[in-house]
């Protein structure tokens, strides 16, 4: 579908990737165990080098890296696309979470030994990383709490600590750490991003953690790290000391638009399956299951929010484009929480559209429940979202809850003060 953000540079890349898509991706679904995906991989690196061939690769890159340096706006309705194969569109084009962030964040922050070192066989594909930040012993909702600490001795930091959800582990080269580094310095400030290589003494992939019973492999996996007595360089630092958060949060602005319009395609999928199922499904003699007013129902409304999800996703990657992710910060939230919940409702109504059959696995619609109902809570929940969000809306109107509770804070502190 295009809309008012479609440009003329990428109309025909669009129908270039749809066409590579449906002929080259599509096939491979049927049949195909996410279980064991590993048994596909050779194929799908086959796909890989046709969309070289066809130069697809990289897309989101600048043109000096070999891509058609499309701005975060114009890649987001390529990745609408793609997500149309959930398991292998972003992956054979060389862009699948977190590789396309850990690209982002290396690109702006990291020193030039470090882009010569990883991001360039990143770029091309020649390996894969995975983001190690949350842990199990602290609420991944404050990111600003964590036990990781990367100690300097001499030329070193020395690592220690416990992470889980470190996505695609399992096969990465190298694995992009946020640990504390400053435990004295205000709670923004202490954490650091630095890159650890896999194959270091002390790095540990304890395992694949199940998802609703499915622990996954390669990059379609989430994985508990240990870090003990990991040593590493200074110089894999990426960026400063203390600017953890900060880059976080630069890699996290334009993370969420890659998996709202990744949902959006997911939801259109979705969707598809729903009417192909509605159109064919025979209840009774002569009737088809999408002339009942309520599953015309659920087509009519997953299609409104579909569409309006679009827009405001691709409204919001054009603001962070021309202003800055610093300044859309609200946006994001929003956008987040708001497709997420729009793309489980789609993908709910499909799955009770096929009945019994669409909890098995011989559609790719349970696949896809197991692996998404956690977009409610990646990337931030959506609680924290639309707290922040109502906060900075009140803020208009002259009530300032997070002032108040500085305030409160420290008038507490100086009365416990006082009474010892």
């Amino acid at each position: 579908m295009e809309t008012i953000f479609t440009t003329e540079r990428i109309r025909p890349l669009l129908a270039q990737v749809r066409d590579f898509v449906q002929a080259e991706l599509i096939p491979l679904e049927e049949g195909f165990s996410h279980h064991n995906l590993k048994a596909i991989l050779p194929i799908l690196d086959q796909k890989r080098d046709l969309v070289k061939a066809a130069g697809l690769w990289g897309l989101a890159l600048s043109k000096e890296e070999g891509g058609h340096g499309l701005t975060l706006c114009e890649f987001g309705q390529i990745s609408e696309v793609l997500a149309y194969a959930p398991f292998f569109g972003h992956y054979v084009f060389g862009c699948q979470a977190p590789d396309i962030g850990n690209i982002e964040l290396l690109n702006k922050f990291a020193s030039a030994d470090l882009k010569e070192q990883y991001l360039k066989p990143l770029m091309a594909g020649d390996i894969r990383s995975c983001f190690s930040m949350t842990e199990p012993d602290f609420a991944g909702s404050n990111p600003t709490r964590m036990a990781t600490v990367a100690v300097r001795d001499g030329g070193e930091y020395v690592i220690n600590g416990r992470k889980w959800f470190t996505s695609s582990a399992d096969g990465a080269t190298f694995a992009v750490v946020m640990a504390v580094t400053n435990p004295d310095a205000a709670p923004h400030q202490r954490a650091s991003m630095i890159v650890v290589p896999t194959d270091t003494p002390g790095f540990k992939l304890e395992r694949n953690i199940p998802v609703f019973g499915e622990a996954g492999e390669g990059w379609f996996s989430h994985a508990e790290v240990t870090y003990t007595d990991c040593r590493v360089p200074v110089s894999n630092l990426i960026g400063g000391e203390g600017m953890g958060f900060r880059l976080a949060q630069e890699r996290l602005g334009p993370g969420r638009v890659h998996h709202c319009m990744r949902w959006i395609g997911n939801a259109e999928k979705a969707l598809d399956l729903l009417c192909r199922r509605a159109a064919t499904r025979e209840i009774e003699d002569g009737v088809m299951l999408g002339e009942k007013q309520f599953i015309q129902d659920f087509i009519a409304e997953s299609r409104a929010e579909i569409d309006a999800s679009r827009l405001y996703v691709l409204n919001t990657a054009h603001m962070i484009d021309t202003v800055g992710v610093s300044n859309v910060r609200d946006a994001v939230s929003a956008i987040k929480f708001y497709v997420a919940n729009a793309f489980l409702r789609v993908l709910d109504r499909a799955i009770q559209v096929h009945g019994a059959l669409g909890v098995t696995d011989d559609t790719v619609l349970s696949a896809m429940y197991r692996h998404e109902r956690g977009a409610r809570i990646w990337d931030g929940a959506d609680e924290v979202h639309k707290q922040n969000l109502a906060i900075n809306i009140l803020k208009k109107y002259g009530l300032d809850i997070k002032q108040k509770a500085k305030e409160l804070r420290q008038f507490r502190q100086m009365m416990s003060n006082q009474i010892l």
